[in-house]
């Protein structure tokens, strides 16, 4: 008997990637070498005369593309073996063939219930074996090609929906721009208060009170939206928008308006969409009351406490501390310090308590954002 299936180099002389690698096993030398030379001239043949040696050959390279199992065998049985190959993530998709000489009906039915793909029966005649063999590969090779078509296709899909998300920030950013390059002196308010919002959403969602309404999905769109809260300043004039002394009571009137203006543009766009996006739901919100005070004293509509969208409670505080730290041509910067006891002392008047608190706690990560993106020429 001459010695079986040391390499697969050894038994075939085609390059490994042209034939399919099946593996036998079998307690039984000549049942080794009968189903060898029958499948030698049209597959890569491994051979294994154990459990133990059939689970070490099928975790080597190359992996079988298909096992053919003997049922019975001394120590460990084709069923543990079969267990062996589906706990592991390398060896659990190979298909399994049971080849046995039980022929009870019993017999084949709990190895298809196990996962086996088929059940052969000794004696094996060879036509049965080759074409069994045959269908089992071509349906192996069909699922191979399906799965890497999925792969394909997911990772063109995330390939897509994040240049679609990259899009969409950059239209943001644009319309964000449009705003600031009405009102110059804003420079990198949008940067900032879009950092801030992020950070403060992060900290509320600590709170057992806030989790559940700030998931990391939820902060995601609020942070996305928050850069169009002033979007509305587009439809103020010049003259009212770039007033360097204080406004009158009826251009002050009309400043108010870009909330509800920023919201009805907004609001536009959703209208346009084939589909709903829920950042510009936030964006709508943010927009129109980014200006509302918890105690109800803001504007447009007066709002008071938890009724004022917790989106716009946080982009309240972000956007007031940012213009309380930032150079205006009616005013100076103030120094940091200063400005967290200001809004310290608007707490629940001003800010939501919750919100100020997140704020204390983050402090030292505000005063980084806002020297890190300062505007050009501040100190």
């Amino acid at each position: 008997m001459k010695p079986y299936l040391s390499s697969p180099s050894e038994l075939v002389d085609d390059p490994p990637s042209q034939r399919a690698t099946v593996l036998i096993v079998d307690d039984l030398p000549e049942n080794l070498e009968v189903l060898g030379e029958l499948l030698q001239p049209l597959y890569r043949v491994r051979g294994a005369h154990s459990g133990l040696r059939a689970l070490a050959v099928a975790r080597s390279h190359p992996v079988p593309d298909l096992i053919l199992l003997d049922v019975m065998m001394p120590g460990m049985d084709g069923y543990a073996v079969f267990d062996a190959l589906r706990a592991d993530p390398l060896t659990r998709d190979i298909p399994v063939i049971f080849v046995t000489a039980l022929t009870g009906i019993e017999a084949e039915e709990r190895g298809l219930e196990l996962g086996a793909v088929d059940y052969i029966t000794k004696p094996l005649r060879p036509s049965i074996v080759l074409a069994r063999v045959r269908n089992q590969l071509e349906l192996k090779r069909a699922r191979d090609r399906l799965r890497d078509q999925n792969v394909f296709l997911e990772a063109e899909i995330a390939r897509r929906m994040s240049e679609n998300l990259l899009i969409q920030d950059v239209s943001i950013r644009a319309l964000a721009r449009l705003a600031e390059i009405r009102d110059p002196e804003t420079g990198n308010h949008v940067r900032r208060t879009q950092a801030y919002v992020a950070v403060l959403a992060r900290r509320l969602a600590v709170n057992p009170r806030h989790e559940a309404v700030l998931t990391p999905e939820r902060i995601d769109l609020i942070v996305k939206s928050a850069p169009l809260h002033d979007i509305g300043k587009v439809g103020i004039p010049d003259h009212i928008l770039l007033k360097a002394g204080k406004l009158d009571a009826d251009e002050w009137a009309i400043m108010k308006s870009h909330s509800r203006l920023g919201s009805e543009a907004i609001g536009n766009a959703e209208e346009d969409s084939e589909r709903p996006l829920p950042f510009l739901t936030y964006a709508k919100e943010i927009a129109l009351y980014h200006h509302e005070r918890w105690d109800g004293s803001g504007y447009p509509e007066g709002l008071a406490g938890e009724a004022i969208p917790l989106s716009a409670r946080l982009m309240a505080l972000a956007d007031v501390f940012d213009a309380l730290v930032s150079r205006r041509v009616y005013k100076a910067a103030m120094a940091l310090e200063v400005a967290r006891d200001m809004i310290c002392a608007a707490r629940a008047s001003h800010f939501d308590p919750a919100v100020v608190d997140a704020f204390l706690v983050e402090f030292e990560r505000f005063a980084e954002i806002a020297t890190r993106y300062r505007d050009e020429g501040e100190a």
